[in-house]
């Protein structure tokens, strides 16, 4: 409830290894989130795929990131719940591993 609603915009996204995401604010912080945590949630199944997870994209404006019209997650769930992101902890490159 006291919570700042105000999340700065996305610039950019990368997916990683682990079902995870680097997501890069335009005040210059990175943080990585974790898709695990709601892979299994029926919305988000399709996540579960290589292939589609590694479609995301930044939505017009930077107010968030989706995969498809039906997909989609808020800069403000991305900043609160991602963590801030530490550049040896996190590899450079997406999984290439396929389910």
């Amino acid at each position: 409830m006291g919570q700042d609603m105000n999340a700065p915009r996305i610039e950019t996204v990368k997916p990683l290894e682990g079902k995870r995401l680097l997501v890069k604010f335009a005040d210059g912080a990175a943080k990585v989130y974790d898709c695990n945590k709601i892979i299994e949630l029926e919305p988000f199944r399709l996540l579960r795929t290589d292939a589609f997870f590694r479609a995301v994209r930044v939505d017009e404006g930077g107010y968030g990131i989706s995969w498809n019209d039906e997909m989609d997650l808020s800069e403000f769930e991305l900043w609160q719940n991602g963590t801030e992101w530490r550049g040896e902890d996190v590899p450079d490159r997406v999984s290439e591993s396929s389910r």
